[in-house]
């Protein structure tokens, strides 16, 4: 697997904001917000795409997804959030290393595809 700009900032070679981090998850703000809340979520252990997660992974999946959570609730996402994973390229996936992001702060529209 490449190196990605999600691995140089776990290991502190690139700046960012951090929101929360625990043993299996480290979460900072996106450097390009699309809403007044916008942070991406990213795996201490390196999986490229969502649909890499194979099925003796379901604790760890599920881990991931529980942390998404933790971290919305601790953005006091009271309110609503959405939470968005693209996966491959037609998906919309940027960097090649699975990222989660939340998204709130404001009413959210279903974008038109």
């Amino acid at each position: 697997m490449n190196e990605t700009i999600f691995d140089k900032i776990l290991k502190g070679e690139i700046p960012s904001t951090k929101i929360y981090e625990d043993d299996v998850v480290y979460a900072f703000k996106d450097i390009n917000p699309i809403a007044p809340i916008h942070v991406l979520v990213i795996p201490k252990e390196k999986i490229q795409r969502f649909s890499d997660f194979e099925e003796q992974d379901v604790v760890k999946t599920g881990e991931f997804i529980k942390r998404v959570a933790v971290v919305a609730k601790e953005l006091g996402l009271n309110k609503g959030y959405r939470v968005i994973f693209n996966n491959g390229e037609e998906g919309g996936q940027e960097v090649e290393y699975i990222h989660a992001h939340i998204i709130g702060g404001k009413q959210l529209t279903f974008p038109k595809l």
